[in-house]
């Protein structure tokens, strides 16, 4: 009878730690953030993202210095030309990407925000949209195809972040 017991209580003991160890598991997505998070450089926010806006941007940015044409591609809201525009801004800051990068929120982000993007490793700048495309979930506009213009720096961003409005929640100001 002591055997059977202790049999009993070993195979309970299993069930219970393998239930609860499935328990506290993430689902894939989280895990794969988590993962991403740990793995990259904190990104620095000037402004007020929303957190679609805010979660978009920093994959993309993770992307970036990974050099993950296809994940930045995933990102886009329209496809059509997501796949060049991916390689080109992989090939213009994906090493700048694994330093410092500070991203920089413009207006109000409840279905769409303008972001600067500051690398401080190379010095570079680069203009990206955030918005929610037809499927209800935030991406990125990726539609330049051109490989000049994917690098080109915004002519209307301030040299360093927080230049221009940027800090504003979006709110009417009171004047």
């Amino acid at each position: 009878m002591a055997r059977k017991t202790r049999l009993t209580r070993f195979a309970l003991s299993a069930v219970v730690a393998g239930g609860l160890l499935t328990g506290c598991t993430s689902d894939d997505k989280s895990l794969t953030y988590q993962t991403d998070y740990s793995n990259h450089q904190p990104l620095k926010v000037v402004g007020y993202p929303s957190a679609g806006s805010l979660e978009t941007v920093q994959k993309a940015v993770w992307r970036l210095a990974d050099g993950d044409t296809d994940g930045l591609a995933a990102l886009a809201v329209d496809d059509k030309q997501a796949d060049a525009t991916a390689r080109n801004w992989v090939k213009a800051f994906g090493a700048a990407a694994k330093g410092d990068v500070t991203a920089d929120f413009y207006d109000e982000g409840s279905v769409r925000q303008v972001v600067v993007l500051y690398f401080a490793k190379s010095g570079q700048i680069k203009e990206i949209e955030a918005r929610i495309g037809e499927d209800d979930s935030w991406g990125l506009t990726l539609a330049e195809p051109d490989p000049a213009e994917a690098k080109a720096k915004p002519t209307w961003a301030p040299p360093k972040p927080g230049g221009s409005g940027s800090r504003t929640s979006g709110a009417p100001s009171e004047n």
